[in-house]
Parts: structure tokens; C-alpha cells; sequence
């Protein structure tokens, strides 16, 4: 049986449920508590072990996971490999250029290959269509690394986070300051699931697409947009940027995204206007003193670095829930 990844995969070697991971919307409220309460009893299972030592329950003992990176990565790459070995698991990272996804070898006939020789799949790449394809004939779980339109593991992390320091994030106030890109997608997406108002401040011209707002507004999340930063993060209990320049964005392209995106920098003045004890998160890599400044990052609100290790347990947790165990 198969959830989440379209029609039932044309040759299945497992008899059981198999979850495809593809973005928070489209997994159930229940499943994503089940799987931040489950990332948190791993974290706080290994607080005193030594990082290099295997976690003291191995459920991927014996089980082969292929990590696919069209687009590069550092954080998503090194958590998914040290998290597979923490639980046993064996690990094959494989790039754009071993693969060629859609180029040679079809997706879909990669998926059914790659399903012979691994139990589960996480893959990193541009086109939402190709995660889906993927999910589509692997006969294996399938796990959205990040798409040009979503990134689910990042939230997943982030609401581990934000709980870990204030408690339950339904009913919070959460304002995402910059470009409305694939990761405000993925806050947009857990609003609904999670419960928590979203507002997002940016130059129009940065805006969320209509896709997505129709989107979420059908599950009944209202994104409020302000153009005035300072007005925006007025009760805010969670306060969250990102790049504002891709490292494929040409050179042109990035002095306009700075020229618009410079007045909704998070600084110390912005937090101001936010609750005393709001947080700060930035999914990362960051360029410092642009999106954000550094004193905001390294201040006594920030949880940038908390966040960025939860990736490694929340992912953890997914990839227990992917395989059923």
C-alpha cells in the first residue's frame, strides 16, 4: 500500500505501508506530531553520547539509503548521511551529474531501478515534478530534500525548534520577512497543519505566488502580507528570514533582489518591535549583514544553530515514519 505518492507503483517488493514524505500539506496532522515527538525522544536519547557513537536503537540496521543531489548541499547532505549511520543504516549519495535525472535514463525508469537496490530515497532537486515522479514508480519511500517550491524537512526542524524553546506552536504568531520563496512555502503549509498565524513582509515584487495563496487559503490558512517590516513583526513570536540571493541567481539579478530586499533586513531594530522573547531562525547558509545582522544572529533570541542540528533529528524522525518503523 502507498500514501502520498500518487498511483501505486506498477512493481511493490514490500508488503508494507510505505509513506512518501513530499511536503507538509499533504501529510496528515497526526503523522507530522507523531513524527516531532519522535525527533525529540532521539534528541534528547543521545545528549550524552559522543557524536560519533550509533544511536543505542538501530532501526535501519541492514537497510540502504540513497541520498540524490541535483542541486548542492551541506547541512541536508551531512544530516540525512550522519543521521542514516546514527541508526544503522548505509548511505549512497549520488549527484546531478551521476544520475542525469530526465536527461538520459527517465525518471520514472530510474525510480523503478534505484527501488531494487535501496529501501528509501531522499532527493534534493530543482523541478517539483521530477520529486513527483519520482514517488510515482519508486516502490520505495520517497523523502522532498528540497524542491524549487518546497522545503518540508526545514520546517520540520524549525517547529522542533521553536517548541523546544517556547512551547506549543499553535496559536503563535510567526512573521517570515524577505522573499516569498520555497521555504515561506513550507511555513505557509504548516500553518495549517500546526496552527499558527503567518504574516509575510516583503517588496511586492517578491511576493508568494497566487498558486500557493489560493493553495493554502484552501486549507484554511489566511497569509496576511505587510509591506511595512516594522508593522508586520509587531506581536510576533517568531521571527524568520532567508538568502536573499540564490548562489544560481546571475550577478545582475542579485544587485535588484539586494536593492529591493535591503529595507526588510532582520536587524536589532526590527526585533524590537516583535514580543521581548521572540525568536530568530534562518534556515542557512547566510550572508551575514545582508538578510540578517550578525548581531541579531549571534543575539540572545537567536536559534539558528539549534535549528540547523534539529535538522538532523527531525529528519531522523521522518525517515523512522517513511519506513514504518
Amino acid at each position: 500500500m502507498c500514501r502520498q505518492g500518487g498511483k501505486a507503483p506498477e512493481h511493490t517488493t514490500k508488503d508494507t505501508l510505505m509513506n512518501h514524505f513530499l511536503d507538509i500539506h499533504t501529510t496528515s496532522k497526526s503523522d507530522l506530531r507523531q513524527m516531532i515527538d519522535t525527533a525529540r525522544a532521539m534528541k534528547q536519547a543521545r545528549q550524552s553520547l559522543p557524536k560519533g557513537t550509533p544511536d543505542a536503537d538501530q532501526p535501519l540496521a541492514g537497510q540502504m539509503v540513497a541520498l540524490i543531489f541535483e542541486k548542492p548541499s551541506t547541512r541536508t547532505r551531512v544530516s540525512f548521511d550522519v543521521g542514516v549511520r546514527q541508526m544503522g543504516g548505509q548511505t549512497m549519495v549520488l549527484s546531478g551529474a551521476d544520475m542525469q535525472l530526465g536527461h538520459g535514463e527517465t525518471i520514472a525508469d530510474t525510480a523503478r531501478v534505484l527501488s531494487r537496490y535501496v529501501d528509501l530515497i531522499m532527493i534534493r532537486t530543482f523541478e517539483e515534478q521530477t520529486l513527483h515522479e519520482m514517488a510515482e514508480y519508486a516502490s520505495v519511500p520517497v523523502i522532498n530534500g528540497l524542491t524549487n517550491r518546497t522545503h518540508p524537512c526545514q520546517i520540520m526542524a524549525d517547529i522542533m525548534t521553536f517548541e523546544e524553546h517556547r512551547g506549543p506552536i499553535a496559536g503563535k504568531k510567526v512573521v517570515w520577512s524577505g522573499d516569498g520563496n520555497n521555504v515561506f512555502a513550507s511555513f505557509a503549509h504548516a500553518a495549517g497543519q500546526f496552527g499558527f498565524d503567518i504574516t509575510f513582509t516583503g517588496p511586492e515584487t517578491l511576493d508568494p505566488d497566487d498558486k500557493l495563496l489560493r493553495q493554502v487559503k484552501s486549507l484554511g490558512v489566511d497569509v496576511t502580507i505587510e509591506r511595512d517590516p516594522a508593522q508586520a513583526v509587531i506581536g510576533a513570536d517568531l521571527v524568520v528570514t532567508d538568502t536573499w540571493v540564490s548562489m544560481h541567481d546571475p550577478q545582475s539579478a542579485r544587485e535588484r533582489r539586494h536593492n529591493q530586499l535591503r529595507p526588510y533586513q532582520v536587524n536589532s531594530a526590527l526585533m524590537a518591535q516583535a514580543k521581548p522573547d521572540a525568536l530568530f531562525m534562518h534556515c542557512l547558509p547566510a550572508h551575514r549583514d545582508d538578510e540578517a545582522t550578525s548581531e541579531v544572529m549571534d543575539g540572545p533570541n537567536s536559534v539558528i544553530f539549534d535549528e540547523a542540528e534539529n535538522r538532523l533529528h527531525a529528519q531522523k524522525a521522518i525517515m523512522r515514519w517513511c519506513l514504518g518503523l
